[in-house]
């Protein structure tokens, strides 16, 4: 047994790594090594549960690279363009703030991941802005509030962990977030609208991003990807025919493809989507060399040890570890991912349901996955030309909306075990 002391250093190095812009997969395998020397396990030992850890992750990270053909479809073809071009004309300008929210929160639970989500509305959404007057900051918020909400109701690789962890059906893990994201939703439009005229405001530089998308397809072609990948995913709980995401999410691409005239080019789209996604893949290797350590560790017992001596409910262990581990790794699927491998058993010993726990776990990696030394922290930052010191204000705002996210989902599958 690993040291819980071992296990935090070779965490804590990990995270100093990535912070220091190392590559994020090294990052977590050096942690991972330093923290099993340390903490007591031989070289051998070490290595083996190292790997171990990198193969459990092996079924999450198949369907994942599989999800790439509908990513790549959708952000290829000018699809996703369409779709939050669509909803913001619709909506119109005097619900604008809305509009953004509800934009990533489409493009996101249609399986775009929630960075990519927000780069593709920021052209949009800073044309918009600079209409109607409001701030870097507003815009911002709301598309990010958005993505989250999104994000825990999408077929995204975050979800596959959850799913593939718990061994619950992807389709029962995208639905237990459907009401949290609603109450997220409506946070996010109150804090994106008290926050129109604070920072930043859009300059004409900043409207003059090009999106790179010359030709789009209509709305109807571009959803019906999307809308094929979450009937064909839908088809368990109506019907009892059991898809998995590994034919679901690159069938939906092809059908899309297919549907907007595209199908010439699904190659090309299909690298595209594979060169999206095979850096999460291996963030994800290393993430579960990470989650290898951590599970050989007396870490997961200290902490339930600790939990339990509270008098706090047992089931209070699956949102507190997806909050922990989205803030150690900066990522929804690297902190969905680590907390399921790592506190799963013990959750599920303690009398927690395995979908309450996905679901639990899965809303509690939203509250602190865009920390700095993650990439989403800087992507989306980026998307709307903002300088660090403004980006950092944000942080709050991005962490309320997780936590009401997590609170609402603790409150239906904790309290109520629903």
């Amino acid at each position: 047994m690993i040291t819980a002391t071992g296990a935090i250093i070779g965490l804590a190095i990990a995270i100093v790594l990535i912070v220091k812009k190392f590559n994020p997969a090294y990052s977590l395998i050096i942690g991972s090594l330093i923290g099993g020397l340390l903490g007591g396990a031989g070289l051998t030992d070490t290595v083996n549960f190292m790997i171990k850890g990198a193969q459990g992750m092996m079924p999450a990270i198949l369907r994942i690279v599989t999800a790439g053909v509908l990513a790549g479809v959708l952000i290829e073809t000018g699809a996703a363009n369409r779709i939050a071009e669509t909803i913001v004309d619709r909506l119109g300008e005097n619900k604008a703030i809305f509009a953004l929210v509800i934009s990533t929160f489409v493009l996101t639970a249609v399986g775009v991941f929630v960075d990519i989500a927000v780069i593709t509305v920021s052209p949009i959404a800073m044309a918009l802005a600079k209409r109607v007057n409001i701030s870097k900051t507003s815009i911002l918020i709301a598309m990010i509030g958005g993505g989250k909400c999104g994000n825990i109701v999408s077929p995204n690789p975050n979800a596959i962990a959850a799913s593939e962890s718990f061994g619950v059906p992807l389709t029962s893990v995208m639905f237990a977030g459907i009401i949290p994201a609603i109450f997220g939703i409506i946070v996010t439009v109150f804090i994106a609208n008290s926050l129109t005229k604070k920072g930043e405001k859009i300059s004409d530089s900043d409207t003059e991003i090009e999106t790179g998308i010359i030709e789009k397809p209509s709305f109807i072609p571009a959803i019906i990807g999307p809308v094929c990948t979450i009937l064909l995913l839908a088809l368990r709980p109506i019907a009892n025919i059991a898809i998995d995401p590994l034919i679901a999410l690159p069938v939906g691409g092809l059908v899309g493809c297919i549907a907007m005239g595209k199908i010439r080019n699904i190659n090309e789209y299909c690298k595209s989507g594979l060169n999206k996604m095979i850096m999460v893949a291996i963030i994800l290797i290393g993430t579960g060399t990470l989650a290898g350590i951590i599970s050989n560790s007396n870490i997961k017992d200290l902490f339930t040890t600790l939990l339990v001596s509270t008098g706090a409910p047992a089931f209070l262990l699956a949102p507190l570890s997806g909050i922990l581990m989205s803030a150690a790794t900066a990522s929804t699927t690297s902190g969905t991912a680590v907390a399921s491998k790592v506190f799963g058993p013990s959750i599920i010993s303690l009398g927690v349901k395995p979908l309450n726990a996905a679901a639990m776990i899965h809303s509690g990696a939203t509250v602190l996955d865009h920390l700095p030394h993650g990439s989403f922290f800087h992507a989306t930052g980026g998307a709307v030309n903002m300088e660090i010191k403004d980006r950092l204000l944000l942080i709050p705002f991005e962490s309320l909306i997780g936590l009401v996210l997590t609170i609402v989902s603790t409150i239906l599958f904790g309290i109520f075990g629903v």
